[in-house]
């Protein structure tokens, strides 16, 4: 095949290491950025072969999210800006891993197996993270589309959930929106000033948000969008990547597990701060109190806000569709239960992953989903935002029904479908709590977590744990779940699940209960039978206290 040979000759200049195996995860490959030029390259292939397949542009990322600043990684985006199917994930680490010279055959072999027409034109879209090995490596995916005759757009610094943005707006005839960065800003400013056009006159002090941006692409990204929110919102930015290390210390991941304020921001107690991660697709809420405790608003108590707000405005717009909130296992139980018998919303679990909550919320005619470390979104079906058009067009209802139905619209456009992008839900949520009239302590004060603790044990092999139910119960090995059943008898508003790590072999212990002393103690019981169960290796699990 003629189109080979250039690939023969680029892929010598980017060399596999001999031996080396990687695997595409959930976020794609992600390690040490040196050892990532072949792949970068070998995924640029990829890409281009997707793109001929699905006749749409493809969409590859080079970040690696909220890892260390030496780490990058790569993910591709499929035409709808959801990520890529299992199928080509295998097909990724199968590209990855071939030695040098089988790589003709393992592309050959792809191309039989989804009857590719070599013939079909291909288009990408690349974008880069601020890592300072993103440049050379983004390179090399552009060298990859080329090799194999694909058209490429080099959009540069942007974050993941703009390039997402991007792809699905190309692909869509720009029926979601204009895909360049400013149709972005342009999109979802508007929509935020007028929905807090519909907030009774909040004085600066309200307006004001200190945001982390983790030393980040995010904090850039913000910066570029600021003037657009036409003092709408006043931002103070922190770790805006002038002098810090990226994620160093800071950004939403390190505020999650740390459970205290990032390095290098100013607090006042009461005020609002919000964290974005290292490419800006996660965001968690914090302020301190008066006595200078550490508040935190992670992804659930985001879904429970934004589920609230829009469940309202469905009832004041008179509008019947079905809205359910997405969560996984580590969903606190508090806000499942606030949920379902408080708010009478729909709550669905489904195993941990983006993948899976995404799938899932595709379901309802509106679905929200967050993990608990801040990455989510809202989908609304085509049927739910036709009727939403519809009711804001109509000039024969009612004040309030016109009102709540302009609303929604709006809020359908300030909101990034494709993926979690913590710039889209920051807006969405200032929004929520500028309507509503909210301070952050008040949202807080929906519902009270309970007490929780998660723990990691040691096996020799994590594939012996088998689970059920959305992670919730284990089916092997033998008698490991009616151990927990039985401990967790032990403790009040209890409850506790484990599951293998996907990663390395551990198992993660997940326990909650009425106080935080029993939710340790429960914690340390589930992992000390998983030990003696499971296979544990090392010392057993020692008391927390």
């Amino acid at each position: 095949m003629p189109q080979f040979k250039e690939v023969s000759t680029q892929s010598g200049l980017h060399p596999k290491p001999a031996g080396l195996v990687l695997q595409y995860g959930t976020a794609g490959f992600r390690t040490n950025a040196k050892q990532l030029d072949h792949i970068m390259f070998r995924m640029g292939l990829l890409a281009t072969l997707r793109s001929k397949k699905t006749k749409a542009t493809i969409g590859v990322m080079v970040t690696a999210s909220h890892n260390p600043e030496e780490d990058n990684g790569v993910k591709l985006v499929d035409p709808m800006g959801e990520m890529v199917t299992p199928t080509w994930e295998g097909y990724a680490t199968q590209l990855a891993n071939a030695e040098q010279e089988d790589l003709l055959a393992a592309l050959q072999d792809i191309i039989e197996k989804e009857a590719i027409h070599m013939s079909q034109e291909a288009n990408v879209f690349v974008g880069k993270d601020t890592r300072s090995s993103s440049a050379s490596l983004s390179q090399a995916v552009l060298d990859g589309v080329s090799a194999l005759g694909g058209h490429s757009k080099d959009y540069g610094l942007v974050t993941t959930p703009q390039l997402h943005y991007m792809v699905c707006c190309q692909n869509t005839q720009c029926k979601y929106g204009e895909a360049t960065v400013e149709g972005y800003y342009k999109k979802l400013c508007q929509a935020f000033i007028q929905l807090t056009k519909n907030a009774s006159n909040c004085t600066d002090d309200q307006k004001h948000l200190t945001v982390d941006g983790a030393n980040g692409i995010g904090a850039l990204k913000v910066r570029e969008m600021e003037s657009q929110l036409k003092k709408e919102l006043h931002i103070s930015l922190f770790n805006d990547g002038s002098e810090g290390k990226l994620n160093h210390q800071c950004g939403a991941d390190f505020v999650k597990v740390q459970q205290k304020p990032p390095t290098g921001i100013k607090m006042n107690p009461g005020e609002r701060c919000c964290s974005f991660d290292g490419d800006a697709d996660r965001i968690i809420y914090y302020y301190t109190d008066s006595e200078g405790k550490f508040h935190l608003l992670d992804g659930d108590k985001i879904a429970t806000l934004i589920s609230t707000y829009l469940k309202e405005l469905l009832t004041q717009a008179g509008l019947d569709l079905e809205i359910a909130v997405v969560q996984t296992a580590y969903a606190n139980g508090s806000s499942t239960n606030y949920l379902e018998n408080t708010m009478k919303v729909i709550v669905r679990c489904t195993k941990t992953g983006v993948k899976h909550l995404h799938h899932a919320a595709q379901e309802f005619d509106i679905g929200v989903y967050f993990e608990a470390n801040g990455h989510g979104t809202v989908l609304f079906s085509k049927a739910a935002e036709e009727k939403i058009q519809q009711l804001a067009e109509n000039s024969n209802i009612n004040d309030e029904r016109k009102r709540a139905a302009l609303l929604l619209q709006n809020t359908v456009n300030v909101i990034n479908q494709t993926v979690g992008d913590a710039i889209s839900d920051m807006l969405l949520i200032e929004a929520i709590l500028a309507i509503k009239g909210m301070t952050i302590q008040q949202w807080d004060a929906i519902y009270s977590d309970l007490p929780n603790r998660q723990l990691k044990v040691k096996v020799s092999d994590r594939r012996v744990i088998d689970t059920t139910d959305a992670e919730r119960r284990a089916v092997s090995p033998a008698g490991l779940q009616e151990a927990i059943d039985s401990l967790v008898k032990n403790y009040r508003e209890a409850r506790s699940f484990v599951r293998p790590s996907g990663t390395e072999d551990v198992v993660r212990v997940y326990a909650e209960a009425e106080t935080q002393e029993s939710a340790d103690a429960l914690a340390r019981d589930v992992s000390l039978a998983v030990y003696r169960l499971a296979g544990g290796v090392g010392g057993e699990p020692k008391p927390l206290h």
